[in-house]
């Protein structure tokens, strides 16, 4: 599986169109359009054989007039400074549409995690953390996990903040370990979530869930949930894929048997009808979750697409090119900035929680996040109907009258 690239210009473009429904002015804007900071380090790491090598990081905070910044950190091959702006700049507006007192920021270090080894994957997280300790605090700019790290990675980061700092700031990461002040459904809310919104968009259009065919790319912790969920709530999940293959069985996939498999081989490949990922992209299904990267749908795969409904449970998972092309062929797509904010809300959850030093149980942290995102999907909906616009656009335009609510409040300096 390889992600296309994102650019500025595709996200810009896709924001002039929401405009005419927005309250900006060339200030609000112009705070929107330059992110707050981009700052690029050189990370030396000692190797298990004894050479340094020395890999590139980055961490850019998009925005801070909502609130401290929030935002993933992906150790992924070719990851840039370009790339984690975009995606800091989807933060800030899918906070906006969440309602959640936070701002946009995205970090990360050009490095394939899995050619390294547990020991220097350590020293890597540790320098990283180091190089941005003066930068980073549960006020200032909080970390996640993303793409290539999880939640011993961001253990990792919380003790190379404290050894720097000389104390221990919960709040500094998310997506922490639960022993060591992290929250239930951190893993899953953001799988879970985009599969109620999708059952919640299907029933409005008079589609149920519990007759629709469902493929889902990426079978990671965001897939495989979503997935779950979706056949908890009546539908066929027919094929999921991961980096290795695809599995597709038209009557429907064990999913119990299939994550059981995966857990054993390490992939999906090799249970039930073997398919490519490509091949999982044309299946004609109601619903294609897409759970990757970004960039999974783009100008050289649209074409392709037979689903009725493409929900992205990633961040930008669907190009702009691609979505016009889907769009004029009748496909409806469910955007990032609604689909997938429910791991979003559950970060704020952990970091409200460690702020306070007072943890909810698991059905209250379930109950919270399904009350944002219902309300969340409630009032880009309703900004649909009252002004006649799609999904993205509706979303768009309720974060950038968010985002400049805020900066007028708090002015420009003259």
């Amino acid at each position: 599986m390889r992600a296309a690239g994102l650019n500025w210009q595709g996200l810009m473009e896709q924001l002039q169109g929401a405009l005419p429904y927005a309250e900006v002015t060339e200030a609000s804007l112009a705070y929107f359009k330059y992110p707050k900071r981009t700052v690029s380090v050189n990370l030396p790491v000692r190797m298990d054989d004894g050479r340094v090598q020395v890999f590139r990081g980055y961490r850019t905070v998009h925005s801070t007039a909502r609130g401290p910044s929030m935002g993933g950190v992906r150790f992924k091959a070719g990851v840039s400074a370009h790339e984690c702006e975009v995606l800091g700049a989807i933060m800030t507006l899918k906070a906006a549409v969440a309602d959640l007192p936070l701002g946009g920021a995205k970090g990360g270090v050009d490095v394939d995690p899995e050619a390294l080894s547990p020991h220097e994957l350590q020293g890597l997280t540790r320098r990283y953390t180091s190089e941005l300790v003066e930068l980073i605090g549960p006020g200032e700019d909080v970390l996640a996990p993303d793409v290539g790290t999880d939640q011993q990675v961001m253990a990792w980061v919380l003790d190379a903040y404290a050894e720097n700092t000389g104390e221990t700031q919960g709040g500094v990461v998310v997506g922490k370990p639960m022993s060591l002040g992290g929250s239930y459904g951190s893993k899953d809310a953001r799988g879970r979530s985009a599969a109620l919104v999708a059952a919640r968009v299907l029933e409005h259009n008079g589609v149920p869930l519990h007759r629709a065919r469902a493929a889902v790319y990426g079978f990671g912790d965001v897939g495989r949930k979503a997935a779950q969920t979706l056949a908890d709530q009546g539908a066929l999940v027919v094929a999921v894929s991961d980096q290795h293959g695809a599995a597709y069985a038209s009557g429907g996939l064990d999913l119990d048997a299939l994550s059981a498999w995966r857990e054993q081989s390490g992939s999906v490949e090799g249970f039930g009808t073997a398919i490519t990922p490509d091949e999982l992209l044309g299946l004609d299904v109601d619903v294609l979750m897409l759970a990757y990267d970004y960039g999974t749908i783009n100008a050289g795969n649209a074409h392709a697409v037979r689903a009725r409904y493409v929900v992205e449970a990633t961040n930008r998972a669907v190009l702009p090119e691609a979505e016009r092309f889907l769009a004029e062929q009748g496909v409806t797509v469910l955007p990032d900035l609604v689909a997938s904010i429910g791991g979003l809300v559950v970060n704020y959850l952990e970091w409200v929680q460690d702020a306070s030093n007072f943890f909810w149980t698991e059905e209250e942290i379930e109950a919270a996040i399904d009350q944002r995102v219902n309300a969340a999907v409630d009032t880009v909906t309703e900004f649909m109907r009252t002004r006649q616009v799609g999904m993205r656009t509706a979303a768009y335009a309720i974060a950038l009258n968010r985002l400049h609510s805020a900066t007028v409040m708090r002015g420009v300096y003259p």
